[in-house]
């Protein structure tokens, strides 16, 4: 499906399964919409589900600029307005959480979203350690020299070097286009937005999760009206992958407005 979204032709990837009510599944920094198969699955037993990739990941266009986090909400919107989508529950997991809670937490959207499903969300800013400082100012020492115009003529592969080197793994294998968008998207905080959420929100976590705390999860329950936990054991920041059975369960129990899990 091509979509014109903020000057750019895009030619949208999607999966689309299942009859019913709608609903989206938004992916992780990076991520293929086939990763989430197991959700995907068991969702469209009883469901009309669509999982877009973002711009830039899987085999969808990467955009010509760098998209902060109200870039990628609005492309949500404008790729639910091309399908004609006015009802939707949205799932989100880690990124794709992140946008949730944009887009859940704004006034007057076009469409109305249902419920929503964050699992092992992305959105809140921690403080940094004194460790983490140093290594960001050494960092930013090293680019700032690297980027002298006689230094960067004598080692012109330093820079792109330094930058793999410091950043995630996300970061390292991303596009020059989405480095930038990863910068502007994860120095954001959405902690402050959280409180205006005022959809029936479930949060679907891994307590051995490194990327994405269980404490973020406790913080969004705790700011969220209408909002519950569930905690995978053993699970990391993909942690449906750890019980895809229960977290099928989960979902269909919430979904479905069920009250046994």
């Amino acid at each position: 499906m091509f979509l014109e979204f903020k000057g750019d032709k895009l030619d949208i990837n999607y999966i689309e399964k299942g009859v019913g009510k709608t609903v989206v599944l938004l992916q992780g920094w990076g991520t293929k919409a086939e990763y989430y198969g197991v959700i995907t699955d068991a969702l469209c037993k009883y469901a009309h589900v669509l999982v877009p990739e973002f711009p830039g990941f899987g085999k969808t266009t990467e955009p010509s600029q760098a998209y902060d986090i109200k870039d990628y909400a609005d492309f949500t919107l404008a790729f639910l307005e091309k399908l004609g989508e006015k009802d939707v529950t949205l799932i989100g997991h880690s990124h794709g959480g992140r946008v949730i809670i944009e887009l859940a937490s704004r006034e007057n959207l076009p469409l109305n979203i249902e419920k929503a499903v964050l699992i092992d969300s992305a959105g809140i800013k921690r403080k940094k350690s004194f460790s983490k400082k140093v290594r960001i100012a050494f960092f930013k020492f090293c680019k700032t020299f690297l980027r002298i115009p006689f230094v960067k003529k004598a080692f012109p592969d330093a820079l792109d070097k330094l930058q793999k080197k410091f950043g995630s793994a996300d970061y390292a294998s991303s596009s020059a286009i989405l480095r930038q968008s990863m910068v502007k998207v994860i120095n954001g905080d959405m902690t402050d937005k959280l409180h205006l959420i005022k959809v029936p929100t479930l949060l679907i976590w891994g307590d051995d999760d490194d990327a994405t705390p269980l404490s973020d999860a406790k913080t969004m329950e705790k700011e969220i009206a209408d909002c519950g936990l569930v905690v995978i054991k053993g699970g990391g920041h993909f942690s449906f992958l750890k019980d895809p059975a229960l977290t099928s369960r989960v979902l269909e129990s919430f979904l479905n407005n069920k009250t046994e899990v």
